[in-house]
């Protein structure tokens, strides 16, 4: 739960964990456990890399749910605006111009909310 809650924040993490039916409770329990404490914990890559292939893949799977919440964690992580940017630029070539215009999207209303722009 530590390394959720520097990579996400305390915000998110509280967001999380305030839900009230037992099954979301028991879903954030497993992303807990195997996301964040086998998956994000493993040794071999920064944080920020880790963050920056996440972006990347969740770009490829044209998921804008998941897509704010992790550009503010690789923004904890060291990313710059312009290397996030520079992710799903190059998503473009490989997912498509649908997928890059929705994360680029997703990503500045974060950094909006950040006073990045």
């Amino acid at each position: 739960m530590a390394l959720r809650r520097k990579v996400m924040g305390a915000k998110h993490i509280a967001q999380r964990g305030a839900s009230r039916d037992r099954y979301t409770r028991q879903q954030n329990r497993l992303v807990t456990e195997i996301a964040w404490g086998t998956i994000w914990s493993r040794p071999g890559l920064p944080l920020k890399v880790k963050s920056l292939v996440t972006l990347g893949m969740l770009a490829a799977l044209n998921r804008p749910d998941e897509i704010k919440g992790h550009v503010l964690g690789a923004l904890n992580n060291g990313a710059t605006p312009d290397e996030i940017v520079g992710v799903f630029v190059h998503a473009a070539g490989y997912c498509g111009f649908p997928a890059s215009n929705g994360a680029v999207r997703q990503c500045v209303e974060v950094f909006r909310e950040q006073g990045l722009v």
